[in-house]
């Protein structure tokens, strides 16, 4: 019988650069989609599919990530006395219970691989998740419970695909595919940042994992690869041809918005703006009466 994975690993440590000047003092992680931020929706995402303990490897100056999953005493007893229980409902809905959280630090910056390999204590000798708030996946069924489900019948290791525009896969790590079977490929090669023109498919890892405990021991050699880093997709690819812990791409079904860019971060506010009945009539307004201006202006 398979272990279940219930253990998942959320990289937080990045500095959100791209977001200056407001990741000077907000953690890109908790900058809000919608009303939620973004780490929220991977927690709920998480939840859906069966984590019960959450590691976040952080850095310094993530206080405020840290705060957000706390309990806020003073803010529910002003709601409670208010009878504002709705409130006071969503408002719980972002506790952590003792326990369930855990915080690692990652002192330097040397790549994904190595934040990943940060909490290789806490996940021992268990297959594990792991996931990167900055891919934000909107889903009838969550990516992860889809990738979980998926688990159970290959078990290896596991990450999420898509396909992007061939002038776009030197930003992604892309799979050399060996089998496709639809939602399923058998992988054969793993390929960082290829250079233009050299990418084996336009099949791209996007942030969503499921690993087996096997990728940390691999990750113990700290090797570095494209930019230097000690990158996850190299330890991953390490696994390739190995018949009981191969490595296999999903195709998830759902719409990946990259809230790591500003356009990605955009386009994901008014896709889920759309989504709400409390927001949907007055957003589609606005917005059709931008493109009206524009097209009278043009």
């Amino acid at each position: 019988m398979r272990n279940k994975v219930t253990k998942a690993i959320f990289p937080v440590a990045g500095l959100g650069t791209r977001f200056l000047p407001a990741t000077k003092s907000v953690p890109k992680e908790i900058m809000t989609l919608v009303d939620r931020p973004l780490v929220q929706y991977a927690i709920d995402e998480a939840r859906a599919a069966g984590i019960t303990e959450f590691i976040f490897v952080t850095s310094r100056g993530k206080s405020a990530l840290e705060d957000y999953f706390d309990v806020a005493p003073h803010l529910e007893a002003d709601l409670k006395a208010k009878g504002k229980d709705k409130l006071l409902d969503v408002l719980n809905q972002t506790n952590m219970d003792s326990g369930e959280i855990a915080y690692i630090r990652q002192h330097k910056a040397l790549g994904l691989g190595h934040a990943v390999w940060c909490a290789r204590r806490l996940i021992g000798d268990e297959p594990f998740a792991v996931m990167l708030p900055d891919d934000v996946i909107a889903a009838d069924k969550p990516c992860l419970q889809q990738m979980v489900e998926a688990y159970e019948e290959t078990g290896g290791n596991m990450v999420a695909a898509m396909e992007v525009p061939a002038d776009k896969a030197s930003s992604y790590g892309i799979l050399d595919v060996e089998e496709d079977m639809g939602s399923m490929v058998s992988v054969k090669g793993m390929v960082e940042k290829p250079k233009a023109g050299t990418a084996p498919s336009n099949l791209a890892v996007i942030g969503r994992y499921i690993l087996s405990p096997q990728i940390l021991k691999n990750l113990d050699e700290k090797q570095t690869g494209a930019g230097g880093e000690i990158q996850l997709t190299d330890a991953i690819a390490r696994q390739i041809g190995d018949e009981s812990n191969g490595v296999y791409g999903y195709r998830f079904n759902g719409q990946r918005y990259d809230c790591g860019s500003k356009a990605g971060f955009l386009q994901a506010t008014v896709a889920f703006g759309l989504d709400r009945d409390d927001l949907r009539d007055d957003l589609e307004a606005y917005l059709h009466e931008i493109v009206s201006a524009r097209k009278a202006a043009q």
